[in-house]
């Protein structure tokens, strides 16, 4: 396992067509890489107690919340997690809720979406091989 500090945090939720991304203001955190099989992460944020009614209502009315995380400094890039929130605790006029869940590759589906492009326009074979590599 390798664990790193939560810099950042953003809930992204989805409203009319339109990702809505709520900044949450962190007291403290951490991100844990569990290198399992699952390729699973523990993310847990400490936040202001003020915000317990809200991750309460995120959890009773999503499945699966997808964040957006800054990890060791809040001048790297963020990532993307598909996760569910695993528990809300009290602690004393904080709360901690841990989320679990996977990180999403951009890299991949954005690779995958310009390879998909080049073959809706008729690309194949050699030819899309030397058009993918050009785009690269």
């Amino acid at each position: 396992m390798k664990t790193f500090l939560l810099k950042a945090l953003q809930i992204m939720e989805s409203q009319n067509e339109e990702i809505i991304k709520t900044d949450i203001e962190l007291i403290d955190g951490l991100i844990i890489n569990r290198e399992d099989d699952k390729n699973s992460w523990l993310i847990e944020a400490l936040v202001d107690k003020k915000h317990l009614e809200w991750f309460e209502d995120l959890k009773a009315r999503r499945d699966q919340v997808m964040i957006e995380v800054k990890i060791s400094k809040i001048t790297n890039a963020p990532a993307t997690f598909i996760t569910s929130i695993d528990s809300i605790n009290k602690i004393g006029k904080h709360i901690n809720i841990i989320f679990m869940g996977t990180i999403v590759d951009k890299r991949k589906s954005k690779i995958e979406e310009m390879l998909g492009e080049l073959i809706e326009q008729g690309y194949q074979g050699e030819e899309l091989l030397e058009k993918f590599k050009k785009l690269l």
